[in-house]
């Protein structure tokens, strides 16, 4: 992703059982007779899988008079969306958690997706340094998000298919880039439009 700092997650997600193995199911409900039959073998089935970033922050349009060695820039919050990765039809026996590791395997991702404790919100104190080069003229900075989405199918032995759908996220990042190039992504396309000057390479490739 070129002009982009991508962020990795260091969260570690708090389980209270760890499957055995991403895509088995056990269940324990109250113990006794309502304890739910432990099912192993369960398979996700992923289908409508959709990626879609994010622009969350911008910086002000930004001008370089002389050339300049650094800079940090201040990126404003766009919108007041606070993110939260959601589940629904969680599979019995399973937990949110299971399902998004599910996903990310499916996907293959390099670093897992963001879990059901983790969230992403609106900050003021947000930036984006730069220390490479001579910067001159006119830049744009931004911040994004990777969401991802799927509607799943779980089977677990002889029991009913469970469906639900996955919302979370793979990362975020921040982006800048002189207004004579355009940004490879959706979000920094958006944010030379709103900061780049009229006529110049980033603000024309929409």
């Amino acid at each position: 992703m070129r002009g982009r700092v991508r962020l990795t997650w260091a969260t570690v997600l708090l389980i209270g059982a760890l499957m055995a193995g991403l895509t088995a199911c056990t269940g324990d409900f109250g113990g006794g007779e309502d304890k739910a039959e432990a099912c192993e073998g369960g398979t996700y089935a992923w289908s409508g899988v959709r990626r879609e970033q994010r622009l969350t922050a911008l910086s002000d349009p930004i001008r370089f008079k002389k050339k300049t060695a650094t800079y940090r820039a201040r990126l404003e919050p766009v919108g007041d969306t606070v993110y939260r990765p959601s589940v629904t039809g969680v599979p019995e026996g399973a937990d949110a958690a299971g399902v998004i590791k599910a996903l990310g395997k499916h996907l293959k991702v390099d670093e897992p997706l963001a879990g059901p404790s983790e969230t992403e919100r609106p900050r003021d104190d947000h930036y984006f340094e730069s220390a490479t080069g001579d910067h001159f003229g006119a830049y744009y900075s931004w911040a994004a998000i990777d969401l991802v989405e799927a509607d799943f199918t779980h089977t677990c032995g002889d029991g009913e298919p469970a469906k639900g759908h996955v919302r979370t996220w793979e990362g975020t990042g921040a982006g800048f880039l002189p207004c004579s190039m355009s940004s490879d992504e959706e979000a920094g396309r958006l944010a030379a439009e709103q900061t780049c000057p009229a006529g110049s390479e980033a603000a024309q490739d929409l």
